[in-house]
């Protein structure tokens, strides 16, 4: 499992052993008994969500008072978490009380959402996606966590409020996307979003889902090393290059990415550029159109194409 950031200097207690316990105790702050689905996570107390996502894969949300695309996507990530009644958690942090946090998280935009599994980080999105999306996502996550064991549920906790709300219906295109993901069924789950698509262009969670089980499908049994042999003995290789900038937003190295199919964009001739593009503006959609490195990227596009 390959993680986007270094989170050694935050652990501020031994490891605990890796063999997954059947139901996870709350970190130091939370209240007493069950534990509660939504908490807050300081500099202080992250040892103890490090030794939590042994149990139970932990959700990371950084987000300020002031950032407006925050408010936009807390409370889809508390219904999400909701839904799943205890399989993951949803641990956040305010950036600016928590500068050690956002430091080692290295959180150059937020909102920015990542994942803890076995002590692991797992890079998910930056920027407010849509609900499906993030549903998506998070059915991603489970798969991912049960492969390195952590198969593990909480408690509700009594009177937590996020218990409370329903689950909303998913459309059936939707739900038959949501289960083959779930599954590891890529083609299945791409059909279905691209059926939802064709029954309603608008569709903007089902494009979303689309653009992402379309990332997983092609990266899936992909060897990075070799691809980045692939890569660098053909400079101007059009699937090569694709190959690995799809390695590295899924790893989380999206600036690596962008930039190399910018330059992949400019070394090409004008009549050869147009998969370049399209790749491209997936991946931003991916992204997600707010995230800084999204419109550094956009900025540099649009100076190639003008």
């Amino acid at each position: 499992m390959r993680g986007a950031v270094d989170l050694s200097s935050l652990r501020n207690r031994p490891a605990a052993p890796t063999t997954p316990a059947p139901a996870a105790s709350a970190p130091a702050g939370a209240p007493a008994g069950a534990l509660p689905l939504v908490f807050d996570v300081t500099d202080a107390t992250f040892g103890e969500v490090l030794e939590l996502s042994r149990t139970v894969p932990v959700v990371i949300d950084l987000w300020a008072e002031w950032c407006g695309p925050c408010k936009q996507l807390s409370p889809v990530l508390e219904k999400v978490v909701t839904e799943l009644a205890g399989r993951l958690v949803l641990a956040k942090v305010d950036v600016d009380a928590n500068p050690q946090l956002a430091q080692g998280f290295r959180a150059q935009s937020i909102p920015m959402v990542l994942a803890l599994v076995a002590g692991q980080p797992v890079p998910l999105f930056t920027g407010a996606v849509p609900e499906q999306q993030v549903r998506d996502v998070f059915a991603q996550l489970l798969q991912l966590a049960a492969q390195h064991g952590v198969t593990g549920t909480v408690p509700i906790a009594d009177g937590d409020p996020a218990a409370a709300a329903e689950e909303p219906p998913l459309p059936p295109l939707h739900a038959e996307a949501f289960a083959a993901i779930e599954e590891g069924d890529y083609a299945r789950a791409i059909s279905a979003y691209e059926q939802a698509l064709s029954e309603n262009p608008r569709d903007a969670d089902a494009r979303a889902g689309l653009g992402q089980v379309r990332l997983l499908d092609r990266v899936q049994g992909a060897d990075l090393q070799a691809a980045r042999a692939a890569a660098a003995a053909e400079p101007q290789g059009v699937p090569a290059q694709f190959l690995v900038a799809d390695l590295d937003v899924v790893g989380g190295h999206v600036d690596d990415a962008f930039g190399r199919l910018l330059d992949l964009f400019a070394a090409l001739p004008s009549d050869e550029r147009a998969p370049v593009r399209e790749r491209l503006l997936e991946l931003f959609g991916i992204v997600g159109d707010d995230d800084a490195r999204v419109i550094r990227a956009r900025a540099r596009l649009a100076s190639l194409l003008f």
